[in-house]
């Protein structure tokens, strides 16, 4: 996901995927634990794209 595609959307889908990556990001690390994920680089893509929702959140909060 890129930051102009966040940018575009409003602060309830915004909300709603953050609450979505944060799922995934459970599912991801439970796979790791158990060895069944088949690429790790997919954790810190998912937390990148929460890093870059939060930030684009507290921009538009201080807007």
């Amino acid at each position: 996901m890129k930051a102009v595609e966040v940018r575009e959307m409003t602060t309830a889908e915004l909300e709603g995927k953050l609450m979505q990556l944060k799922k995934d990001l459970f599912f991801l690390r439970m796979q790791h634990a158990t060895n069944q994920l088949d690429n790790p680089m997919q954790i810190v893509n998912v937390k990148k794209d929460i890093a870059r929702i939060k930030t684009i959140l507290k921009e538009k909060e201080m807007a």
